[in-house]
C-alpha cells in the first residue's frame, strides 16, 4: 500500500482517467491508488465480464473502488468509475464525456486496459482474434487519446501513458493478436507525442515486462524469476511508480518515449529447471 503525505500532493487538482481497473492485483488498480494518494481525482473504468472469462476470474468492483478511496489524502478526492467495453466503438468518446461531465476537464490519460486470452501462433489464427484484439488493445486506445486531446484546453499538465509489452525484445510464442496489438502502440507513440506536443501534452508508452498480476501460475513464476537479476518478479507497484513519475511535474520533460520497466528481465539467463 502507499503510504499517505500530508504534504506531497503533486497532482492535487487534477483529474485522471484510467482504464482497466477492474481488479486489486492490477497495474491499472496500483497506478490509481498512486496516483490518488498523490492528491488526484480518479476517473476509472473496468469490465467485469473480460476478467470472469480467464483463468484468474474477477475480483467485487465495490472493493477494488474501496481501496482506491482508502487511498486518498482528503475526503475531498473523488473516485467515478464506469464500466464499459472498450470493444465497442464508441465507447473511448463515452468515457472521455463521462469523465468530462464529472469533472469538467480530464489532465490525465492511462489507458491501461487490455484483452488477454484468445489468441494464437500461426496456424491457428483467426480474424475474428486478430480483430478482437485490435478494437481492444490498439483501436479503442487511439481514440481515447484523440478524445482526451479534444477536450484538453491547453493548460499545464497534460499527460497520457500508453501500456505496450515487451514483443519487441523477445518472441510472444501463441500471442501473434495480442503482440500485434500491442507493437502498433509502441510503433507510434512518437508520431502521436509530436503531434499532443503542439497542445502541451506529453505522451509516452509503458512495457512493464512480465508482472504477477495473478495470472501466472506458481510454475511459471519459478520458471521465470531466474531470468531477473534482481531475484523476483515484477510487481504492479514497479510500473505503477513509473507512471506517477510520468505524469507529475517531474517528468514534464519525458515525452515520445517506450519505456521498458522490466528490473532488467533478461531473457537469455536460463531459466529453472524442474526439481531445482
Amino acid at each position: 500500500m502507499v503510504a499517505k503525505s500530508g504534504t506531497a500532493a503533486p497532482l492535487r487538482g487534477r483529474v485522471a482517467v484510467v482504464t482497466g481497473v477492474s481488479r486489486r492485483q492490477g497495474i491499472g488498480f496500483a497506478t490509481a491508488v498512486r496516483l490518488a494518494a498523490a492528491g488526484a481525482d480518479l476517473f476509472v473504468t473496468h469490465h467485469r465480464a473480460h476478467d470472469d472469462s480467464q483463468p484468474w476470474g474477477a475480483d467485487d468492483i465495490e472493493a477494488v473502488l474501496d481501496g482506491i478511496r482508502d487511498a486518498r489524502l482528503d475526503e475531498g478526492q473523488r473516485v467515478v468509475d464506469m464500466a464499459v467495453n472498450l470493444a465497442v466503438s464508441d465507447a473511448p468518446d463515452r468515457v472521455m464525456a463521462r469523465a468530462v461531465k464529472a469533472y469538467g476537464h480530464v489532465d490525465i490519460l492511462i489507458c491501461n486496459h487490455a484483452r488477454s486470452g484468445g489468441d494464437g501462433a500461426l496456424g491457428e489464427l483467426t480474424a475474428e482474434m486478430l480483430d478482437g484484439h485490435w478494437a481492444v488493445n490498439t483501436r479503442s486506445t487511439l481514440l481515447l487519446v484523440q478524445a482526451f486531446a479534444a477536450q484538453h484546453d491547453g493548460r499545464e499538465g497534460g499527460r497520457v501513458v500508453l501500456m505496450t509489452s515487451g514483443q519487441g525484445l523477445g518472441p510472444l510464442p501463441g500471442e501473434i493478436a495480442y503482440g500485434a496489438s500491442k507493437a502498433a502502440l509502441s510503433g507510434i507513440t512518437l508520431t502521436l507525442a509530436d503531434q499532443l506536443a503542439d497542445d502541451g501534452i506529453t505522451l509516452n508508452t509503458v512495457n512493464p515486462g512480465p508482472v504477477d498480476t495473478g495470472y501466472m501460475t506458481p510454475e511459471l513464476a519459478e520458471h521465470l524469476v531466474p531470468m531477473f537479476p534482481l531475484g523476483r518478479m515484477g510487481r504492479p507497484d514497479d510500473p505503477a511508480r513509473l507512471i506517477e513519475w510520468l505524469v507529475t511535474d517531474a517528468g514534464r520533460w519525458m515525452t515520445g518515449q517506450v519505456l521498458n520497466s522490466e528490473g532488467g528481465f533478461a531473457r537469455w539467463r536460463p531459466p529453472a529447471t524442474p526439481g531445482e
